[in-house]
């Protein structure tokens, strides 16, 4: 008997297990493997050694979320690498991200060193002396996906004032946390412009601002010098935090993870009402709420709707600031259970729906018409909801507007 034989048969069997073993991890683990490789405007600056910025004199708008991959500061980078950065320039929320929404923004100094001024105070628009001290002004900093959050309204400003100031405008591109979700909610009407609905894009946008940058300098600021530095290993069908090395930091006091991103523009339109969106819990925009509400029927009725990837669940909490500080409400908490096939505009419809339905003469959506309208870029939204249309309905109608944007806007897709 050949005693090798059955000792190569082993070790045979042993590494065919291995390679199978070894195929199926990267089988399974390749996106996340591939995602590793995720690099931002910011990082791929700092790869170069900063040479697009080499000689200049530097401007940046940015805040505290603006970070590498690596989790260092923007301008920290900026000042190791010898670029020449006159000052920094902080939209809403201010250069720490702590400022509540709304509230005017000062201008500083950081570490006594370098002027941070304002861009949300007495004006929003930056100066265009300051812009003709310097050669550049750098944008970085982290949007949420929803055409209310203001950074895009900044950015848009920005590239105005760059324009007219004859400097050129860059873009450090950053992920859109809520990416995956398809563009959803009414466009921006002519006449309810406002700085919470400034750039003409579907609510729910899906789209980074690199490429709206892109697209309004088709559309607005032909004669603009914009730079885009794109990304690298980015993906259209990938959340932010599905990136092993993206780091999520708040880029306000309460959009605090990606999920709160994700469920923000369900629950947002709830500002222009007399509901509270959970300002002031530990649950912004994840749960809300009112005095005159009654939790379980709300719940109740919202879960009537089987809208995908969201549950609803009765909750009681105290704001400590927005609405009703230190009183007790009863409202509904958001559970996100599949982000994939959450549609977070449906479930805004369905929401509005039967707070008005239920609670019709407290809503406010009548009082509170201007805000809301501005919010939705229209009053159509608010009126279908007073109307009580069906949710379907609400979406078809908004789903005309997307399709017709797609088809004529100049949309410039940067990633697949």
């Amino acid at each position: 008997m050949n005693i090798a034989l059955p000792c190569f048969y082993a070790a045979a069997k042993r590494y065919t297990l291995v390679s199978s073993l070894f195929i199926l991890f990267l089988f399974l683990w390749s996106p996340l493997l591939s995602a590793e490789g995720l690099l931002c405007g910011l990082d791929r600056l700092e790869g170069s050694g900063f040479k697009e910025l080499s000689g200049m004199k530097v401007g940046l708008i940015t805040n505290v979320a603006g970070i590498s991959m690596k989790g260092e500061s923007n301008h920290a980078l900026m000042l190791r690498h010898g670029v020449r950065l006159k000052f920094i320039m902080a939209p809403e929320h201010g250069f720490s991200s702590d400022v509540e929404a709304g509230k005017k923004v000062r201008s500083t100094v950081l570490n006594d060193t370098i002027p941070v001024f304002s861009l949300y105070g007495t004006s929003k628009k930056p100066d265009i002396r300051q812009l003709k001290s310097i050669d550049i002004l750098v944008f970085d900093l982290q949007d949420i996906g929803a055409r209310c959050y203001t950074y895009i309204s900044t950015m848009k400003l920005a590239m105005k004032a760059c324009e007219e100031a004859g400097i050129a405008f860059m873009v450090l591109d950053r992920p859109n946390p809520v990416m995956p979700i398809v563009p959803a909610g009414f466009m921006l009407r002519e006449g309810y412009e406002s700085f919470v609905g400034f750039v003409n894009i579907p609510f729910i946008h899906s789209m980074t601002v690199g490429e709206i940058a892109s697209m309004l300098k088709e559309q607005y600021y032909k004669r603009l010098d914009l730079r885009v530095i794109t990304m690298t290993g980015y993906s259209r069908d990938r959340f932010a935090d599905e990136y092993p090395n993206f780091r999520f930091i708040p880029p306000s006091p309460n959009i605090r993870t990606v999920d709160t991103a994700i469920i923000y523009p369900a629950t947002v339109f709830l500002e222009a009402t007399s509901v509270s969106e959970g300002r002031g819990t530990d649950a912004p925009f994840m749960q809300f709420g009112a005095p005159f509400m009654n939790g379980k029927e709300v719940a109740d009725a919202l879960k009537e709707y089987k809208l995908s990837g969201v549950g609803f669940e009765p909750v009681s909490f105290q704001p400590l600031s927005g609405k009703f500080i230190g009183e007790r409400c009863q409202g509904v908490k958001l559970t996100l259970n599949d982000r994939k096939t959450f549609v977070p505009f449906q479930t805004a419809a369905a929401l509005l729906l039967v707070l008005q339905r239920l609670y019709p003469d407290k809503l406010g959506l009548d009082k509170g018409s201007a805000f809301f309208d501005r919010l939705a870029g229209t009053p159509t939204f608010r009126e279908m909801i007073l109307k009580q249309m069906p949710v379907a309905a609400i979406m078809e109608e908004s789903k005309k507007e997307v399709e017709q944007f797609q088809r004529t806007a100049p949309a410039k897709m940067l990633y697949h």
